[in-house]
């Protein structure tokens, strides 16, 4: 399942971190916005990582949104077009 991953963190130090571990599950599409392509072992796995790994303040938020692949391919694009994009409409 295809899932958009959100961040606004304050820190430097844990924005890198977060950074840093949603690189290795997916791929970054904005400054702090990544798609990962997960199954339910990695999203677990992605999920401890950021729990044992990363210290948010009150103010911090990482925010995961899941697709589905209907609404994967009723996503639009403006601008750039996207590396691995196929399947949805670019305008």
């Amino acid at each position: 399942m295809l899932y958009l991953i959100s961040y606004d963190i304050e820190d430097n130090r844990q924005r890198t971190k977060v950074a840093r571990i949603l690189g290795s599950y997916g791929e970054r599409v904005q400054f702090s916005v990544f798609e990962c392509d997960l199954d339910a072992q990695e999203l677990k796995d992605l999920l401890r990582a950021l729990r044992t790994k990363i210290t948010l303040k009150d103010t911090d938020s990482i925010r995961i949104y899941s697709l589905c692949e209907k609404d994967e391919k009723k996503t639009i694009f403006i601008g750039a077009k996207p590396r691995k994009a196929p399947k949805t409409l670019v305008i």
